[in-house]
């Protein structure tokens, strides 16, 4: 008796291309910077005071950069307006476009309201921009009132883009690997540890180095989370607790355990760093690419993994806007951003004495 088995294979190209990679790393950043900066600058306790200076930079220039991103991910700017002149308050996507102005909206004010006594100190030693420093300034008061209002619209707006970045990649139930309760938490997680992790480059930079043993503290502990939450994934696949999950490792060939072992090889190397406290700069890089790592993993190897049929679709960088040069562009234009705001603005908390 013959029997004849047909393999059916679908090449696609990816919906989510790498802008969607550096969106989600960038703006997961840039909400963690925030919630970063409010121990220094809100609550002002003096051990935070510098660390949380630099998180308010690193706040600003991923989030400036991360929307970006997102509209060269969707292509023309024609499809995020039609996000408001037909809103599918159905689709977290959609509401993202509401929670991101909400949240940018908030850290601009916010910053500029912690930003105006180091400027009006900058107005009152003359110069060619003194004018406008002055008018920036506007008066130069250290309000702590209107800081902690305008941190409560920022931190508002952040849990927002938290949880639909995590939501709307969640709810797809077409893709294995993405559809677990596991990876909102697993994408909030590793947003800590990427905020540390420029926020400790910052300081770095800056030349100070006083809040390492700090910085440390709460990587080590965004990496035991991360570990936590890679085995929780891992224990809900084996045990068939979640058909998605198991699903998902049962589409895993082995070209998947050295990314796999990268990963987690990678968050132990930057927990080891961390513990001994006073290294920055090492900890700080491994954290951001840990971070960074895992969106990949999820979006360009979640799409991998074939919806029907039994042929995986390896996805190759190639020397294009959309693919290796995009990757390249958003972080360009982080460093320009970095250049442009600590050129004319003073970050360093003496400024304000």
């Amino acid at each position: 008796m013959n029997t004849t088995v047909e393999v059916l294979g679908f090449a696609r190209e990816p919906g989510w291309l790498p802008w969607a990679v550096q969106y989600f790393f960038l703006i997961g950043i840039s909400t963690a910077a925030f919630f970063l900066s409010l121990p220094g600058l809100v609550w002002r306790r003096h051990e935070w005071r510098g660390a949380s200076r630099r998180a308010l930079l690193a706040a600003l220039v991923c989030g400036l950069t991360a929307p970006v991103a997102l509209l060269a991910d969707l292509h023309q700017p024609g499809r995020f307006l039609n996000f408001y002149l037909h809103p599918n308050l159905g689709s977290w996507m959609a509401w993202g476009a509401f929670f991101i102005p909400i949240y940018l909206t908030g850290l601009l004010l916010y910053a500029w309201l912690n930003l105006r006594p180091a400027l009006s100190v900058m107005a009152g030693r003359g110069g060619r921009f003194a004018g406008l420093y002055r008018t920036l300034a506007y008066g130069g008061h250290d309000n702590a009132g209107a800081i902690a209002a305008a941190a409560v619209v920022a931190a508002f707006g952040a849990v927002l883009v938290l949880t639909y970045t995590g939501m709307e990649v969640m709810v797809v139930s077409a893709r294995p690997l993405w559809h677990s309760p596991v990876l909102p938490l697993l994408f909030a997680v590793t947003a800590l540890a990427g905020g540390l992790g420029l926020t400790g480059l910052l300081e770095a930079a800056s030349g100070k180095a006083a809040s390492a043993p700090l910085l440390n503290r709460w990587l080590e502990f965004s990496q035991w989370a991360s570990l936590l939450l890679l085995a929780a994934w891992l224990l809900l696949a084996a045990t068939g607790t979640s058909s998605a999950a198991a699903q998902a490792l049962a589409g895993m060939d082995r070209g998947w355990l050295p990314a796999f072992a990268w990963l987690v090889a990678s968050i132990a190397l930057t927990l080891w760093l961390a513990r001994g406290r006073r290294s920055l700069v090492l900890p700080a890089l491994l954290a951001l690419h840990g971070a960074w790592l895992v969106r990949w993993l999820v979006f360009m190897g979640g799409q991998e993994l074939p919806k029907m049929g039994a042929t995986a679709h390896a996805y190759v960088l190639h020397l294009t806007p959309d693919s290796l040069l995009g990757i390249i562009g958003t972080a360009g234009l982080c460093l320009a951003l970095y250049i442009a705001l600590t050129s004319f603005i003073p970050w360093d908390e003496s400024a304000e004495a």
